[in-house]
């Protein structure tokens, strides 16, 4: 009995540590969302949650209301920065998403604070549309996301944030973005002062390989992207990639659908020279491209 008690406690401590960091954030129609306190001055949240550009209105850990704008967001792992001034408010304690393992045991939050707790189910695998690339991959909840909680931090039983919650692609699908992949976005935007967003200026389909050219050459997935747009003047025209080039990977990431290419495109990349793997005319070839900053308004990948 004491055992248990000692856990209900530790547990009623963690959430109480990281409500201390948990802001309510007021960025779109009718459903509010929760953002933590990352670092001095920026708060971040689940980026499908922030329908503005520029302030959005917060709800600060003792319930008084302050403005903040956006900064910067990735939409490839559902992040958004917000720039606010609360130098009263306590920073969220962030320990390495690297640490975390199937079975633990996680608290995710909501402002209020609200809490559900359960474990951690898996990690990474079968995710589309919110992939964290190199970061780190996404972390499986069996728990419940309550409405609002996108954003929120999800917390070990010390009450240090490991990632954030979100619902971005699915209602049904409980995950959180690990730390690593908020701290890369984070470093970014105070590197540069903004969060560039990567491009190469191609527009994209999903191709399946035929069995015999991936058995000819040793590929082991079956499919790609074939290019079918190159953007005059973009980085991808400068390369020399062409309309139906078959893509497979990008700098040694595997792309197997256009959202791989935009996974593969984080913000750390613009300026980076990188290779193209691809089949031309059904022969592998490597194309060196340096990854560009996506112009603003422009729609390619």
């Amino acid at each position: 009995m004491d055992g248990l008690l000692n856990l209900s406690n530790d547990l009623a401590a963690a959430v109480e540590r990281a409500g201390r960091v948990a802001f309510g954030v007021n960025g779109r129609a009718r459903l509010g969302s929760t953002g933590v306190h990352w670092r001095r001055g920026l708060v971040v949240t689940a980026d499908h949650t922030v329908h503005v550009d520029d302030e959005v209105s917060l709800t600060r850990p003792d319930g008084r209301t302050v403005t903040a704008r956006v900064a910067g967001r990735d939409p490839t792992i559902d992040v958004a920065v917000l720039r606010v001034d609360a130098p009263d408010v306590e920073v969220a304690d962030v320990a390495s998403s690297d640490t975390v393992r199937v079975g633990h045991i996680v608290l995710a939050l909501g402002s209020g604070p609200r809490v559900s707790w359960g474990v951690v189910s898996a990690i990474g695998g079968g995710r589309r549309g919110l992939r964290s690339a190199a970061t780190g991959d996404m972390l499986h909840l069996d728990l419940t996301l309550y409405p609002g909680f996108s954003g929120g931090p999800l917390v070990d039983v010390q009450g240090r944030v490991v990632g954030i919650n979100t619902s971005g692609a699915s209602r049904h699908l409980q995950v959180a973005i690990p730390a690593a992949a908020v701290d890369r976005v984070v470093d970014e935007l105070e590197r540069r002062g903004r969060i560039p967003r990567a491009y190469l200026g191609v527009s994209t389909q999903q191709v399946r390989l035929p069995e015999a050219l991936r058995q000819q050459i040793n590929l082991d997935q079956q499919t790609a992207v074939v290019v079918v747009e190159v953007q005059p003047g973009s980085p991808a025209a400068a390369a020399g990639l062409l309309v139906g080039d078959v893509v497979v990977s990008l700098g040694g990431i595997r792309i197997t659908d256009p959202t791989d290419l935009r996974t593969a495109l984080r913000p750390d990349r613009v300026g980076e020279r990188t290779v193209a793997s691809v089949l031309r005319g059904g022969e592998p070839r490597d194309v060196p491209v340096d990854v560009g900053e996506r112009p603003r308004r422009a729609d390619a990948r």
